[in-house]
This record gives structure tokens, C-alpha cells and sequence, in this order.
């Protein structure tokens, strides 16, 4: 009798061993969820600067500290984002075609790593601001937006935006979409001095 039952548990060890298929599929690999701050946004309106905005609660505003930074440059850090956008100004003195011309080269360096470079062109006559914002698409742009603003006379401001790490940007793009949203908002509510 016991010989029979190890006879009929090899028989039905085999056939389902060999009944089973392997159907075994590696899962793709996920990225961690991103929780989205709310909006809320404060006046940037410090005495010595020539500009002022408003920006989310959730960004520090800091003089940016390094060797070759000139008067009014400022560094908005996105902690939740571990992201800077980066601000640069300059005095207009019948040089503005130079400041554009190196705003368009340092879009242009994204060239090789973007799918595609999207200009929007801002006007603000009431308040005398003018400029231009580039969306740079593709998952290996390492700034996915940058701009500048300026009142063709006396003021030019240049604006990145870089994530604080190499991005991977079909993974962030919510995050991007999310800043594109609070860039936007500053640069409607700028204003000179």
C-alpha cells in the first residue's frame, strides 16, 4: 500500500511539474510617488533689489554665494524637489543684444540632450516686462526650463531652473509640470523697480 501512494505522489509530482509553465515577468521598474505641495504664494520685495515677484511658500529665497555672482543674483531653492531655479541680473547699458544673445547660447547648449525647445514670448506692457520662456523637452535635458525677462532699457534677468541631481525628466515630469506652474506665476507678477 505504501509503495502504491510514493507510485501515485511521483506520478502526480511529475505531472505537475511538467503541467506548469514558467510565465514569469520581471515587473518594470517603478519610481517613488511625489507629493505635491499646495500653492500659497509671498512677495519677494526686498529694499535693494530692482525687481520683485511673488513665489511659492514652499521655496527659500538665497543670495547666491558664489565666486563670480554679481549684486541681486538669488537662488530659489524647490527643497521638496531638491531643485534651484537660478536668478542672474544685469544693468542694461546699451548692451541688451549681448544679454540676449548669451540667454539664447545657454538654451542652445541643451541642444544635444532635448527633443525640443518650445519659446513662449511674455508681455507685459502695463508693467514694462518682456521676455521669453523656453520649455526644453526630452529626458535628458539637464535644465527643462529657462527664461528671461527684461524693459529693453534698463534691466535684464535671467532665469534656469536645475534639479540638484542628474534627472531622469518622463519620471519628474509632474514635478516639472508642477514648477512650470509657480515659474509662470512669478513671471506674471513681476514688476521693476
Amino acid at each position: 500500500m505504501k509503495r502504491y501512494l510514493l507510485v501515485y505522489f511521483l506520478i502526480a509530482f511529475l505531472f505537475v511539474l511538467v503541467s506548469c509553465e514558467n510565465n514569469y515577468y520581471p515587473k518594470p521598474r517603478g519610481f517613488f510617488r511625489i507629493d505635491l505641495p499646495e500653492k500659497n504664494y509671498m512677495l519677494f520685495d526686498s529694499v535693494p533689489f530692482p525687481y520683485s515677484f511673488y513665489f511659492p511658500d514652499y521655496v527659500i529665497v538665497k543670495s547666491h554665494n558664489l565666486n563670480n555672482s554679481e549684486p541681486f543674483w538669488i537662488d530659489l531653492q524647490f527643497l521638496p524637489f531638491d531643485a534651484t531655479l537660478h536668478i542672474s541680473y544685469k544693468r542694461v547699458n546699451n548692451n541688451l543684444d549681448v544679454y540676449l544673445e548669451d540667454a539664447h547660447t545657454f538654451v542652445n547648449k541643451h541642444i544635444p540632450k532635448a527633443n525640443a525647445i518650445n519659446e513662449n514670448v511674455y508681455i507685459n506692457n502695463d508693467s514694462r516686462v518682456y521676455g521669453l520662456v523656453y520649455n526644453i523637452e526630452g529626458s535628458e535635458a539637464a535644465s527643462p526650463l529657462q527664461f528671461y525677462l527684461t524693459d529693453s532699457t534698463r534691466h535684464f534677468l535671467r532665469g534656469a531652473f536645475y534639479f540638484n541631481f542628474t534627472p531622469n525628466n518622463d519620471s519628474l515630469a509632474p514635478v516639472i509640470n508642477y514648477v512650470k506652474e509657480d515659474v509662470t506665476y512669478l513671471i506674471e507678477t513681476f514688476n521693476w523697480k
